[in-house]
């Protein structure tokens, strides 16, 4: 695997004294799609808000082992979580627009890292919802409440929210999991042209969009790494049985 972008190590993760994930190491290549499989309660979520150190604000969470980016470990200490964020953007299950403007909604982020030139503003908030697939659709009503928008604009909107802080990284927790089968065709047709920018890391319950979308594919299973290949290997000779039971629906 080429440009590795994000690296693992020996990674294990606790919430007061229930292990989570349990020694995980994996490359996450640049500029791929890597995503995230295994039954509920396995650790998908714990490991893809690792990466951003989401799980910060959980009393009692604490990490062991390295998580690095770009060569540095966003565990040490003294690494600014602020920059790390801004890095690593975050896309959630449920969409969660804020209650202001479309524009408002983009310009968020921006704004409370002080920049305040409204023109670089207007700039990155185009740019971020054309990046998004919905500048086409909102131009004309940036600044109607975001409330207004569909469930699937909703979404590409926080996408776009997501994007318009400059990440090199975006995290995805399910996002199209709320969405009906057209919204959902969008959001993956965006994350193919997405990752010509980003590193992108998906996690999903959907074994077919996973083989869709994923360039490489993870399989956890009570909070450790069981299997993680090219997704097309993964999805027709995996290695390991429990992969090969879960992947065919004997349990999950």
């Amino acid at each position: 695997m080429k440009d590795i972008k994000i690296k693992a190590g020996n990674f294990n993760f606790y919430y007061g004294k229930f292990h989570v994930l349990k020694d995980v190491s994996m490359g996450i290549a640049a500029n791929k799609v890597t995503g995230i499989i295994g039954p509920s309660g396995c650790g998908k979520s714990t490991f893809l808000r690792s990466i951003n150190r989401m799980n910060d604000t959980i009393l009692g969470a604490r990490a062991e082992g390295n998580m690095i980016i770009d060569g540095k470990d966003i565990y040490g200490d003294e690494v600014d979580v602020v920059d790390i964020r801004r890095k690593v953007g975050m896309v959630f299950q449920k969409s969660n627009p804020f209650p202001k403007t479309i524009f408002e909604n983009v310009a968020y982020g921006l704004k409370i890292n002080g920049i305040k030139d409204k023109y670089y503003i207007q700039d990155r908030v185009e740019k971020s919802l054309k990046d998004a697939a919905l500048w086409a659709e909102v131009k004309d009503r940036l600044n109607k409440n975001a409330f207004e928008l569909s469930g699937g604009q909703q979404q590409r909107l926080c996408i776009a929210r997501a994007l318009a802080v400059d990440p090199e990284v975006v995290l995805m927790d399910e996002p199209a999991s709320a969405l009906d089968p057209t919204a959902t065709l969008k959001i993956e047709e965006l994350i193919q042209v997405l990752k010509k920018k980003y590193t992108i890391v998906i996690v999903t319950h959907n074994m077919q969009q996973a083989a869709r979308i994923s360039d490489y594919t993870a399989f956890f299973m009570l909070g450790e790494l069981v299997e993680y290949n090219i997704t097309s290997i993964m999805f027709t000779k995996p290695s390991k049985k429990l992969t090969e039971d879960y992947i065919t629906g004997r349990f999950g």
